[in-house]
């Protein structure tokens, strides 16, 4: 598989192709060799030239991706040369209940809504402030905030789960 991939700006030429349990990885025509697992919805562990990462790729309503490695945050286009041309090229949005978790350990320091709310797919949920840098975790769906687990000036660890989306 082939992928154009922009990435804060820069655009590279990805290619990706399984060996057995590994992926092969061609970076810009360079390879580079790479494990990779799921270890849940949106979340991979990656093993790069002998350095572990937890990446955290979450969808955003432009049809964009974020993707979040320890403390540093990117925002990827993908452009899939095997997509139908004609498709409607839109936000691309969660579906179903989604629960969502802390991106990073840190302090809840905002709550920007309540049980109950309404919220539209981006919209901001509550702010975890890491490493004195204020991030504003959004919801992946339209929908009613179903359950608030979090609560300001709670601490809370990566993958904790803070609130509930349907």
């Amino acid at each position: 598989m082939k992928y154009e991939i922009r990435i804060s700006g820069k655009s590279r030429t990805v290619e990706l192709h399984r060996d057995g349990a590994r992926w092969q990885i061609q970076l810009d025509g360079a390879a580079t060799d790479a494990d990779a697992i799921e270890i849940a919805p949106g979340v991979f562990s990656i093993l790069h030239n002998g350095e572990s990462h937890e990446i955290r790729v979450a969808p955003n309503p432009d049809g964009s991706l974020t993707i979040q490695d320890g403390p540093h945050e990117f925002k990827a286009e993908v452009a899939d040369p095997r997509a139908w041309r004609g498709r409607k090229h839109g936000a691309v949005e969660a579906e179903g209940r989604q629960q969502i978790v802390a991106p990073m350990p840190g302090k809840v320091i905002r709550l920007l809504v309540k049980p109950g709310d309404k919220v539209e797919a981006g919209q901001g949920l509550l702010v975890v402030e890491a490493m004195k840098m204020q991030n504003e975790v959004k919801s992946p769906k339209t929908g009613t905030v179903e359950k608030l687990l979090a609560r300001e000036g709670q601490p809370v660890n990566a993958g904790d789960i803070l609130a509930w989306i349907d």
